[in-house]
């Protein structure tokens, strides 16, 4: 039994795939109570086109989510908790408590909303009349679903076979029974709207629960054996097989009954069906289901919270029970909300209340994707493609509309809520702060998210570059300048640094004159670098105080640019050793470094290049200075300037000449830190073929060390040697490690990574 918050962290691998963890649970949610007790009512309350509307507006809705659902999924580790996980890792804990708090409600709500429908359902077969005996069988199907829920998710998986197989007959019988009966002539007389039609809003809110079970499998992200694929898959196979049901018996419905009839019989689809004991089978197993799906989704989200200690009262919550940490308090929970709800609501009424909630959480999911895509974090490299932020953003809004539209005072009510526990969550922590006028405003908030940030504890998932340039030649500046803020992808900062090797009151005046000169310089290229001018008497020992001091808060420089010293007017007045000397107190300050070779020609031949002609060439080298020309090639290409470009990974063949098996690893490692590149192993083990396999690519990211103030390519050549040969070459040096598998709730010191030690041991010896 798992005693505490802490020791919750420690739960098991999940064991369930796409199919048992998320389409099965997931399909069964949506095809359940709504399909065969309220669909033909909304096709005869409204008539066919309107009703088309509501299950198009609807599943539209559910597809947009579940484009956001799988971005998020597949970008990080999903663990237990499922929608609150992926909301409070992306906005926050504050958004993530409050949204998990609606969910846990939702669910639990929605389990006395299938379990009334069922209860509808038996005493419509058995013949019993009056509210208290459907409340008495609710109740009851709510004790019989605690107890399976209880016992835990294995339990269930193996109910929800027996469930499908009963789903599948009744749909099959309906639709033979319905088939022979089916005229045109009926179709087209309920395609208008009939007389007296009940508002498209209301009808929409009896409807949208139908919808809301393709985040079941979600819900579930603790017990999936590989959630990042089974949520993407299990959740479209879900929301496309069940959109298909829904607009073929609606217009079964639509023709096999007049609107007047499928408007008053809630039980028309028995009607209809070839054999009526297939429909009694089947909605009862879907609505049990259902109720059994909302059971088991429930506790995980509490117990979610209560392990994120997002509210004291949560802590309890967090303890599981047995070798699957079974949230049992939770469970006990969520059956007495459930058990409140049958015994006080009806089915339509609570209907509109479970749409209500759930439209919410759509719409805080939706923003949570937009939100995370718009940051342009370098952590935000979702393996699932197809989604936009700005399909995310109309989500978003179209989620909060459709709710103004259902009912504005719950809506607002609903919202408020929700805004009363972010709120008291978030100021916990951070007191709400805000300033007189729009500057005052701006200079507080940048103070407000440096003091947020700084409290945070450091994350691998949060390393952005932050540059140091080192410049001290106009000419070369430029182009030093649009290299920086090609790798930095819109993700981190640039600052240009002019050293001026002067002391006394003559140096104030002539660092403030070239600061003003370089600001300039930098506004007329268009560069959003800030700029930053030194004066020192020992230029030695100013590097390494740059380096230490640059930046503020914890956007300190990580990474330091500068010219291959042939290209640098500053630099060649330094001997090779002293220019060496320096980037390694650099490198020891904990600064990676990126040295840009790039003559008149080389950088002509790139401008003259289209942006989708080019393309990046990455020399393979396993480890963290690997993993820094991986992360930087990949942000390059977000860039204009690189937009439709290609990467491309090469590498010599191994020691044992295996060259398919080493590609395979690299292209392997490519798609567990979802960099999108190609992978080529060149057939001679030399350094030679690397040299003429890329002396066509744009631009080429080579690894380098630095030993006795010389500089050695990942071979052990001198790199003077070979430069000629390449185009516009990036030499690549990591001092820290950047964790591109970075784990959301694993905090790390990003600056305490050894990067590549061996930076001052002798070059390699092939």
């Amino acid at each position: 039994m798992i005693s505490d918050s802490k020791a919750a962290d420690r739960l098991p691998e999940g064991r369930l795939g796409a199919f048992a963890g998320v389409f099965t649970p997931s399909l069964l949610t949506i095809l359940g109570i709504v399909l065969f007790l309220r669909l033909g009512y909304v096709v005869g309350s409204v008539g066919l086109v309107e009703a088309l509307l509501i299950l198009a507006a609807a599943h539209l809705i559910s597809i947009v989510t579940s484009l956001s659902v799988a971005a998020i999924a597949t970008n990080l580790r999903v663990k237990g908790g499922g929608d609150y996980y992926l909301i409070s890792r992306t906005l926050g804990l504050g958004f993530g408590g409050a949204i998990g708090l609606v969910l846990f409600l939702a669910q639990a709500v929605a389990i006395g909303f299938y379990c009334i429908g069922f209860a509808e359902a038996m005493t419509s077969i058995i013949g019993l009349s009056g509210p208290w005996a459907s409340r008495g069988i609710a109740a009851a199907a709510v004790a019989g679903l605690f107890a399976v829920a209880w016992a835990g998710a294995d339990w269930a998986t193996r109910f929800q076979y027996v469930v499908m197989t009963l789903l599948v007959m009744a749909l099959v019988s309906f639709a033979l029974g319905a088939m022979p009966v089916w005229h045109g002539e009926a179709l087209r007389a309920n395609l208008a709207q009939p007389l007296a039609a009940p508002p498209f809003w209301m009808v929409f809110a009896v409807f949208f629960p139908a919808v809301t079970g393709f985040t079941q499998g979600v819900s579930m992200s603790g017990d999936l054996r590989d959630p990042a694929r089974a949520i993407p898959l299990g959740t479209f196979a879900a929301v496309g097989l069940s959109m298909l049901v829904y607009f073929a018996a609606a217009f079964l419905f639509a023709g096999a009954a007049s609107n007047a009839d499928l408007a008053q019989d809630g039980f028309a689809m028995r009607r209809l069906s070839q054999w009526p004991v297939t429909f009694d089978a089947g909605v009862i197993a879907a609505t049990l289901s259902s109720a059994l799906a909302s059971f088991l989704g429930a506790p995980r989200i509490l117990q979610a919270m209560g392990r994120d200690e997002v509210l004291p009262l949560l802590r309890p919550f967090a303890v599981g029970s047995g070798a699957s940490a079974n949230p049992r308090r939770a469970v006990l929970l969520a059956g007495a909300i459930a058990l409140t709800v049958v015994l006080a609501g009806s089915l339509n009424a609570v209907a509109a209340l479970v749409s209500m909630w759930f439209l919410l959480s759509y719409g805080l999911l939706n923003y949570a994707t937009w939100y995370e895509a718009q940051a342009a974090s370098p952590a935000f490299r979702p393996s699932f493609r197809f989604f936009s932020q700005r399909v995310s953003l109309v989500g978003a809004v179209g989620c909060l509309a459709v709710m103004a539209a259902l009912n504005v005072t719950a809506a607002i009510g609903a919202a408020a809520i929700v805004f009363a526990v972010y709120q008291y969550v978030r100021l916990r922590a951070v007191p709400a702060r805000w300033a007189d006028s729009r500057r005052s405003f701006h200079l507080h908030r940048v103070r407000e998210h440096l003091l947020a940030a700084e409290a945070e504890p450091a994350r691998a998932r949060d390393w952005r570059p932050q540059l140091l340039v080192f410049s001290d030649d106009q000419e070369r500046r430029e182009r030093l300048l649009r290299f920086a803020q090609w790798v930095e992808g819109g993700a981190g900062l640039v600052s240009v640094v002019r050293v001026l090797e002067m002391q006394g009151a003559r140096a104030v005046e002539q660092r403030a004159a070239a600061e003003v000169a370089l600001r300039q310089e930098l506004t007329a290229a268009g560069s959003n670098a800030q700029p930053l001018v030194v004066s020192t008497g020992n230029l030695d020992e100013a590097i390494g105080i740059i380096v230490q001091s640059a930046g503020i808060g914890p956007l300190r420089v990580n990474t330091a640019v500068v010219n291959w010293m042939k290209e640098s007017s500053l630099l060649r007045t330094l001997s090779t050793a002293r220019f060496g000397g320096n980037l390694r107190t650099a490198f020891r300050l904990g600064c990676n470094l990126l040295m840009l070779d790039a003559n008149d020609d080389e950088w002509t031949a790139l401008n003259e290049q289209a942006p989708q002609e080019r393309r990046v060439d990455i020399w393979w080298m396993p480890g963290a200075t690997g993993d820094l020309m991986l992360l930087l090639g990949h942000l390059m290409l977000r860039s204009d300037d690189w937009d439709g470009a290609s990467l491309r990974v090469v590498s010599l063949p191994p020691a044992d000449g295996d060259a398919k098996a080493l590609a395979e690893s690299i292209e392997s490692r490519l798609r567990e830190v979802r960099i999108d590149a190609t992978v080529e192993v060149t057939e001679q083990d030399s350094p030679d073929a690397l040299y003429a396999l890329s002396r066509d690519a744009s631009l080429v990211f080579m690894p380098f060390s630095i030993h006795g103030g010389r500089f050695y390519d990942g071979h052990g050549d001198e790199i003077d040697e070979h430069l000629a040969a390449l185009p516009v070459t990036v030499l690549t040096l990591a001092a820290q490690d950047v964790a591109l598998e970075a784990d959301p709730d694993q905090p790390v010191e990003v600056n305490g990574g050894v990067g590549e030690a061996a930076a001052d041991s002798k070059p390699p010896v092939r």
